[in-house]
């Protein structure tokens, strides 16, 4: 039985596909904002009842920025130029600002979780301590954890304190950017979009396939670049390298993991916009998407360890679990990407 790789952006050949889809997504996806937006008004300024609501609201407005701007990216020759340009760079500092309070919070509870598993000591702040990490860990740390187990609880107040510091932070932000007159402009024209979509004259004839087969040649292409064989390894000592240096920029192997994970999302938003019923599932795509995600968490959690390294006066036994606390996710980061090869590489169809 032969098998071959599904190509998730074909439609059926009975099907004539035509930009009115992308244009019913588009309004769909604009629908989805405004009513992320309510809600978010709705309970916003609620007390704990509505904090939920709340941060369902703002993942929400999100998730539809993100496609409205991620279509406009892969099908800007049939929208209007001039809009879709003026539109995509808001909406990007929309998506990003809202989601910094979140990626704060995932990112301390990761890394206390991971100090809670390596030391073996439940000594860390409550949130960290779930029923799950309690069940997980070791019923006593072993001798050999003594080190780490003495600066562990150190390490983790300080982390607590410099993630805590940076969330709340990026509450306010999102607060004030929710307030601001840039978001009433983009929510104003997101609200035009909703029943008006800008394309092109050409476009209402235009097949959006191989755009979206565009999209999809990017990501192969980006894929194809990435140093799987490196990824193959169970230990790749290079991303070590750069742990706790003085330098803080961003460590040199992760940028084009992360240009595949966003054109592997670009890929996703096109496949949706091309199916107005619904997107058919590709195994693939979700456990290859699943895969970066783990990607991207471990690299910023293990960014965040080597921040926290280079604190001033820290006691070594502190730096020291700070150092082994980043060795660990860098080692996350490699079973991300060994996760994702073994993903990318399955074949999805059976072709009698």
């Amino acid at each position: 039985m032969a098998q071959r790789h599904l190509d998730p952006t074909d439609r059926p050949t009975a099907e004539v596909v035509t930009a009115h889809a992308l244009e019913g997504y588009l309004r769909a996806q604009a629908t989805e904002f405004l009513r992320a937006l309510r809600l978010h008004r709705v309970t916003g300024g609620s007390s704990a009842g509505g904090a939920d609501g709340a941060v369902d609201a703002a993942r929400a407005l999100r998730r539809s920025a993100r496609r409205i701007s991620g279509s406009l990216h892969t099908f800007r020759p049939l929208l209007d130029p001039g809009w879709a340009e003026e539109m995509r760079p808001e909406l990007a500092w929309l998506s990003g600002t809202l989601g910094l309070e979140h990626a704060y919070e995932s990112r301390l509870e990761r890394l206390l979780l991971a100090l809670h598993r390596l030391s073996g000591a439940a000594v860390f702040p409550a949130q960290a301590v779930t029923a799950a990490a309690v069940a997980a860990a070791d019923p006593a740390p072993a001798p050999e954890r003594g080190n780490l187990t003495v600066g562990a609880a150190k390490a983790g107040a300080l982390l607590e304190r410099q993630l805590t510091l940076a969330r709340t932070r990026a509450h306010s932000t999102a607060l004030q950017a929710l307030g601001s007159a840039r978001f009433h402009a983009v929510a104003d024209k997101v609200a035009v979009l909703a029943s008006e979509v800008p394309l092109t004259p050409a476009a209402a004839t235009t097949d959006p396939s191989p755009l979206a087969a565009a999209a999809r040649e990017r990501l192969t292409d980006a894929v194809a670049a990435l140093p799987l064989v490196t990824a193959g390894h169970p230990y790749n000592a290079e991303a070590l390298v750069h742990g706790l240096s003085p330098g803080p920029s961003p460590h040199p192997q992760d940028g084009p993991w992360h240009q595949v994970r966003l054109l592997l999302r670009l890929h996703r938003y096109a496949r949706e916009a091309l199916y107005a019923d619904g997107a058919p599932v590709d195994v693939r795509l979700v456990a290859a998407g699943q895969a970066l995600d783990r990607h991207r968490d471990a690299a910023e959690a293990a960014g965040a360890a080597a921040q926290a390294a280079r604190t001033p006066r820290i006691a070594p036994a502190t730096a020291y679990a700070l150092g082994v606390l980043h060795a660990d996710q860098r080692h996350e980061v490699e079973a991300a990407r060994f996760a994702f090869q073994r993903a990318w590489q399955k074949q999805t169809v059976d072709v009698p």
